[in-house]
């Protein structure tokens, strides 16, 4: 049966909370993205800031590997500054370091990045794209999240919190991708882990839709890029 609608995720930050969200990832077949600052994470877990009065913990660096195996990594700069804030010999190196050192670690092209803060300026997109990524995402909500105006400023369709998430999700069919995104820590209480997982597998039993790594979606017939390199 061909789908109709391509279903892409993205989550930020590599916190532990990741874990937790993988497992239900993995119970309904569901691809996702995920978009890390290496040079934040330590060699073990550490506390990072407190969220609604929940403690926000990275993971240790030695964990990275297992915990995201089969998932697609992607970019969300070294250390997670404002980016239009630097001058650009550290600009150049917050976006070139943080795709080498994951590339190394994860020994998987490292193609997609994530503006931390979701802020971008034409300089950044012009050191994204040279940089070799194929697409980079923000935080500004879309209707019509695919093809972008420009891949360097990829807008999402919606947050995965947002309460018109199934509104979207049933418009996105009309263009053909319905894109998400968020932060796992989010999530404080067992309801809302609950809810989450209801989304999840909503999508994986609609027939009419399918799952994708954001990159995958420039593989379409539309798009210069040819095989997504995730696992």
């Amino acid at each position: 049966m061909q789908h109709s609608l391509q279903v892409v995720q993205c989550w930020d930050d590599g916190v532990t909370t990741d874990g937790p969200l993988i497992e239900i990832l993995q119970r309904y077949g569901a691809k996702a993205t995920f978009n890390l600052n290496i040079g934040l994470h330590q060699k073990f877990r550490h506390a990072g800031w407190t969220y609604h009065n929940t403690q926000v913990q990275r993971f240790g660096i030695s964990e990275l590997q297992d915990v995201y195996a089969g998932f697609c990594i992607a970019n969300h700069s070294f250390s997670h500054p404002h980016l239009e804030h630097l001058r650009s010999s550290d600009l150049f190196y917050e976006i070139h370091e943080g795709r080498d050192r994951l590339q190394q670690l994860f020994g998987q092209p490292i193609e997609g990045f994530a503006y931390p803060f979701g802020s971008h300026t034409s300089q950044l997109r012009q050191q994204v794209r040279q940089a070799g990524h194929i697409y980079a995402r923000t935080t500004q909500m879309t209707s019509q999240p695919f093809p972008p105006e420009d891949p360097m400023a990829f807008h999402p369709t919606c947050h995965f919190l947002d309460p018109d998430f199934h509104q979207c999700y049933e418009q996105a069919k009309a263009s053909g991708v319905f894109y998400f995104w968020g932060h796992s820590y989010e999530m404080t209480t067992s309801s809302m882990w609950e809810d989450f997982e209801r989304k999840i597998r909503m999508i994986s039993e609609d027939a009419a839709s399918s799952w994708k790594d954001v990159v995958d979606l420039f593989a379409l017939p539309n798009s210069s890029h040819v095989q997504s390199s995730c696992p």
